[in-house]
């Protein structure tokens, strides 16, 4: 089959985790014998921040990290109607303008035979809902939410016809242990400011642990104000900026654990819904402790493949547990390998997809998972 994907960007991942799951998707559908194209804006915020902070350079780095991936950059005179006359499944993305997601609406409602999915990740439908509201998705075939609260919201708002759970996961090609790389540090967090949805939480949950324990750590991520880059230096934390997602494994193997600080709005009023950087580094075989979020949807073991910090003096403690006791690390870097392999890789979330196609996609798209499975 042929997919399309609309997306803010799959070159990019500057403060952009969207890019991380639809290239690790993107590279199951190929590696099963599909085709798969993403589509992304000429006026993209996430790839003109990359290209000017880090020059064309970082461009050719994805091209050389992932051969397979082809991404066709469109301007304001794309003929969108020509794109999607073959494809099989068109699957666009919530920061898509919503005049396009109208439009593609438009064509599948005009005859178009393909199955048009509409894939929300972000917190916008309780944060700044009527943006959502203001879209047009009754002629989308379904909608992709990636956690079950989201799904319900969108229920609950009568937003598209049918509305399907499909969180987001690691791409164990690209993150895997690598026990043989030397550690160099014993904490890094991988995580971007953002728009002080967690700046309290970063301080109390990382910044001020680490300073009172003396840990050698790294932080890798964008947007961070002169006065949280003044607070990571007064604790001793190396500062680093943005970091290739491809280079993050490698990054997870040189230390010895890492945290997860969700962004408020997922505490607060999308439980359930982890960050792509739990499912990645459990991925990566590294040790993590999380501040509190609910887990409503049981997709790891609480305690068993990560460790819940409740507040900040619990986060010390348990940090300096983990980096004293070698054998709790390898039980913890045991069982969260365990948990994505056994449920949360994107080769389980492209199953689930086809699942989801056999609910709601067009008989065209039906006959041919039929027919797919026939020849397995």
């Amino acid at each position: 089959m042929r997919f399309l994907f609309y997306t803010h960007s799959l070159i990019s991942d500057w403060n952009h985790g969207n890019a991380h799951f639809l290239r690790g998707v993107m590279r199951d559908l190929i590696r099963r014998g599909h085709r798969a194209l993403a589509l992304e804006p000429q006026v993209s915020w996430s790839r003109d921040n990359l290209v000017a902070e880090q020059g064309d350079a970082a461009l050719a780095d994805f091209h050389d990290s992932f051969p397979g991936l082809v991404s066709r950059i469109y301007d304001p005179d794309f003929d969108h109607e020509a794109a999607v006359a073959d494809a099989d499944v068109v699957v666009v993305h919530e920061w898509t303008d919503p005049e396009l997601i109208a439009r593609l609406g438009r064509i599948r409602r005009n005859g178009g035979r393909f199955t048009l999915l509409f894939h929300d990740t972000h917190h916008r439908a309780v944060s700044a809902s009527a943006d959502i509201a203001a879209m047009t998705l009754a002629d989308y075939d379904g909608v992709l939410a990636f956690g079950e609260t989201l799904r319900q919201r969108y229920l609950k708002a009568g937003w598209g016809k049918s509305v399907f759970t499909w969180h987001e996961a690691a791409d164990d090609a690209l993150f895997h242990p690598m026990p043989e790389v030397e550690k160099t540090g014993d904490l890094i967090w991988i995580g971007n400011w953002g728009d002080d949805e967690r700046s309290a939480e970063i301080l109390e949950f990382l910044v001020r642990p680490v300073k009172a324990l003396g840990l050698s750590a790294t932080v890798r991520g964008v947007r961070y104000p002169d006065t949280a880059l003044a607070a990571l230096d007064d604790a001793g934390i190396a500062y680093g900026g943005w970091i290739a997602n491809a280079k993050a494994p490698l990054a997870f193997a040189r230390h010895r654990v890492t945290v997860h600080i969700p962004r408020r709005p997922y505490v607060e009023t999308l439980p359930g819904i982890p960050t792509i950087r739990v499912f990645e580094a459990l991925s990566s075989g590294i040790p993590l402790i999380s501040a509190p979020w609910d887990d409503a949807e049981h997709l790891f073991r609480p305690g068993t493949d990560y460790l819940i910090a409740r507040d900040g003096g619990e986060m010390q403690r348990q940090l300096q547990i983990v980096l004293d006791d070698a054998d709790l690390r390898r039980d913890l870097i045991r069982s969260g390998q365990e948990k994505i392999a056994a449920r949360h890789t994107c080769r389980h979330r492209v199953s689930e997809l086809f699942t989801i196609l056999a609910s709601c996609g067009t008989d065209r798209v039906k006959q041919q998972l039929i027919n797919l499975e026939a020849a397995e």
